[in-house]
């Protein structure tokens, strides 16, 4: 029975932010702020691409995926990381856990391969303006974000059976605020290197080789650019990739510097990383959709005109 209970465990406790209990409310409100811009923005974003026809091309298509993965995203970690702060509810079931934590990485990995998308989508729109109709077809997308999806479970389910083989029989607290793969598995008294190993490697490798590809994406794009004669071309070229690279530069930097901060950042307060990995997964979401309406004017204009349509009403 015991074996059966390490192997099997009811729940687990997420600790919040240890040595900042006593701020665990203000904490909170910022949060519970970016968690409602980011799903009123999001929601509003897939309304608009939805209702309105001009916006059903390929890069709103995609983006539209974004928005919905955002939505998961935020949804999976914030909610849990409110109540934990606000209300004291620290315990989540195994089964939680291990959805959580699914749900996360997954987001992760799917997030990467879409902003690929967008910028392969870019490549075409300015490199091949031509035969953007014909490369770009409804069946094309339709198999692109296939693949995404296919790809992300592929390489993110595999996790979950590595921790389910985890024995947890001497701790089941995690220091944190929601659950990942590495920090679950460090809680087991068994060898972890598998966990280890796939862990890193595997998700790193394969947004590691996404962040390449969309560096050799925008090379081909910056050369296209400066062989225009017209300097008005150049910049209305370059504006249509604007909101795309700030998406880019939200989402990498922050993952990668959170990365070298866990590897090489030991003299860095546990509770610094802990806050500034929450931040990591509550802000993109709640900044990607103000960042396409504030540089899109496809978008911007679509806004401006549902609102002032509500205020007709």
């Amino acid at each position: 029975m015991y074996n059966l209970s390490c192997y099997n465990p009811a729940s687990f406790t997420l600790v919040g932010i240890p040595g900042l209990e006593k701020f665990h409310i203000w904490i909170g409100i910022p949060f519970c702020v970016i968690y409602v811009v980011a799903i009123v923005g999001n929601c509003i974003l897939l309304y608009l691409i939805a209702v309105e026809q001009s916006l059903h091309e390929p890069m709103f298509i995609f983006l539209s995926m974004l928005a919905s993965t955002d939505l998961i995203l935020s949804t999976a970690t914030v909610p849990k990381l409110l109540s934990n702060l606000w209300f004291g509810s620290q315990e989540i079931t195994f089964s939680g856990c291990l959805t959580q934590m699914f749900f996360l990485h997954f987001s992760f990995v799917v997030d990467s391969a879409i902003l690929l998308a967008m910028a392969f989508d870019r490549y075409v729109a300015i490199c091949l303006p031509l035969r953007y109709s014909t490369i770009l077809t409804p069946q094309v997308i339709v198999k692109i974000m296939v693949s995404i999806i296919v790809r992300s479970f592929s390489v993110i389910l595999p996790d979950v059976f590595l921790l389910r083989r985890l024995p947890f029989c001497k701790t089941r607290v995690i220091p944190h605020t929601y659950c990942e793969h590495i920090g679950v598995a460090r809680l087991s008294s068994a060898d972890i290197s598998i966990n280890i190993w796939y862990g890193f490697s595997v998700p790193l490798m394969t947004v590691i080789s996404d962040v390449i590809l969309i560096a050799v994406s925008y090379i081909f794009i910056l050369r296209a650019v400066f062989l225009l004669s017209s300097q008005g071309a150049r910049q209305k070229a370059l504006s249509t990739c604007g909101s795309h690279i700030c998406v880019i530069l939200m989402f990498y930097t922050p993952a990668f510097f959170s990365i070298l901060a866990h590897r090489f950042g030991h003299s860095v307060p546990r509770n610094v990383l802990i806050l500034f990995a929450n931040f990591y997964v509550a802000i993109p979401p709640a900044l990607n959709p103000v960042v396409y309406g504030v540089k899109t004017k496809q978008i911007q204009d679509k806004f401006l005109l549902f609102f002032s349509l509500r205020k007709t009403q």
